[in-house]
């Protein structure tokens, strides 16, 4: 699709007619709905959707669509987001020692499988700053400490508005983020391996190994203060056999997590997904 399009993302209270009231308003300013998608979550009692539209012949610019819709919005109590295809969003990717979803995520925004550019890698460590310099990309190093988080929060926050960043993806970047970061910047991404709560801390596969796990997987979610629990966006498993050493358990955990990382990345751009409450409809 070359044509430049709107998406809606609207979450509101159920009740009927909702379908035919939102595809009436894009309708009836000339819009031609390409992309819809629907959800009733009956036990939350929330309607949920998200509608694509294309602009040519669109009767209200991009700067009259949100002003027109706010009085529908107001009077469906919705929650509602507005997105156009013709932004190019800007990533941040955050790392520490570990290479595999840093390079994967680099490979697929050039291979244009991500919409999106990536102008800065963020660092607590100067491992991968090679890889930085070999694709062109400005690398930061921000050494975090017990006592200097706070002042080098700060100074991340700074660099993320100074590069005019949209998303932050936390591509194995091995720090906690403060309540206070994730509150002025709240779009942030992260990746860890599925063997929390089980696995808590240190060397969690030679742990699994050793309890003789089946199945490993790995989650991508948005950050929260509430730590590795927030809103889900995607994850996978893959078998694991009794043949398999700790080797090979790192080895696929390594191939999910760059997977799945790239999924949930790629659903957030192509804003796909719509959180409500600590979960999320994602319209794949």
């Amino acid at each position: 699709m070359t044509s430049p399009t709107a998406t809606l993302l609207i979450a509101c209270p159920d009740r009927k007619g909702l379908v035919a009231l939102l595809a009436n308003f894009i309708a009836s300013h000339n819009g031609n709905i390409i992309h819809a998608d629907h959800h009733t979550d009956f036990t939350a009692g929330l309607f949920l959707s998200r509608l694509e539209w294309q602009l040519d012949g669109f009767d209200l610019t991009t700067e009259q669509i949100t002003p027109a819709f706010s009085e529908i919005a107001k009077d469906l109590e919705a929650n509602w987001q507005l997105h156009f295809s013709q932004k190019n969003r800007r990533l941040a990717l955050w790392v520490s020692r570990q290479d595999h979803c840093l390079l994967d995520l680099i490979w697929r925004q050039r291979a244009q499988e991500i919409k999106g550019e990536i102008p800065l890698i963020i660092s607590n460590h100067q491992n991968l700053k090679p890889i930085a310099e070999q694709y062109g990309i400005d690398f930061e190093y921000i050494p975090i400490t017990k006592d200097n988080k706070a002042i080098q929060e700060a100074q991340q926050l700074e660099i993320i508005k100074k590069y005019n960043i949209d998303l932050v993806v936390l591509a194995k970047y091995m720090q906690i983020l403060s309540q206070d970061f994730i509150r002025k910047f709240p779009n942030v991404i992260n990746i860890h391996h599925s063997f929390l709560p089980a696995f808590v801390g240190a060397n969690p596969y030679e742990r699994a190994y050793e309890r003789g796990v089946k199945i490993i997987g790995a989650t991508a979610h948005y950050v929260t203060p509430d730590l590795d629990a927030g809103p889900i966006i995607e994850q996978d498993v893959v078998r694991v056999s009794h043949r398999d050493e700790v080797s090979d358990l790192v080895r696929k955990g390594k191939d999910l997590e760059r997977v799945v990382l790239a999924r949930a990345v790629r659903y957030h751009l192509q804003n796909r997904v719509l959180v409500y409450g600590n979960r999320t409809v994602v319209f794949a």
